[in-house]
């Protein structure tokens, strides 16, 4: 296949979920709210996507595996743009990753306060239940 066939190559919706772990459902969702688009297969049949899109698509679970919520897709697709320029969106991109270290940061302090707690209560019961013996 040369490079512009694979270019040209439209990966049927139950194809492409499979092979990269999601629904068909999860597909259509992010198509319906706006950050991922499909092409028409020449052939007629179902929705279907290109290599860029693929990778689009990877791109989205990535962002979906940082804790980025679809409203934040969102904006990253309109900064992106109908140019399709990376430049763009990067800075939108650099601005929610940092939002969202600063909240697993505190979700973190968070933790490390909750586990402490659990250890000191955990220490009192057992001095406790050795007392009581």
């Amino acid at each position: 296949m040369t490079s512009s066939e694979e270019n040209n190559q439209i990966i049927p919706i139950g194809d492409l979920a499979k092979s990269i772990g999601l629904t068909t459902r999860t597909l259509r969702y992010w198509e319906e709210v706006g950050i991922i688009e499909s092409e028409e297969r020449n052939d007629g049949a179902n929705r279907g996507y290109s290599p860029y899109y693929v990778r689009r698509i990877k791109f989205i679970m990535k962002l979906k595996d940082m804790g980025l919520s679809i409203k934040e897709m969102q904006e990253l697709y309109i900064a992106y743009g109908e140019a399709k320029e990376t430049n763009q969106m990067i800075p939108k991109l650099v601005a929610i990753l940092d939002k969202h270290t600063q909240m697993v940061d505190e979700k973190i302090k968070k933790l490390h306060s909750l586990r402490k707690d659990i250890v000191e209560y955990r220490q009192r019961m057992a001095d406790k239940h050795i007392s009581s013996k």
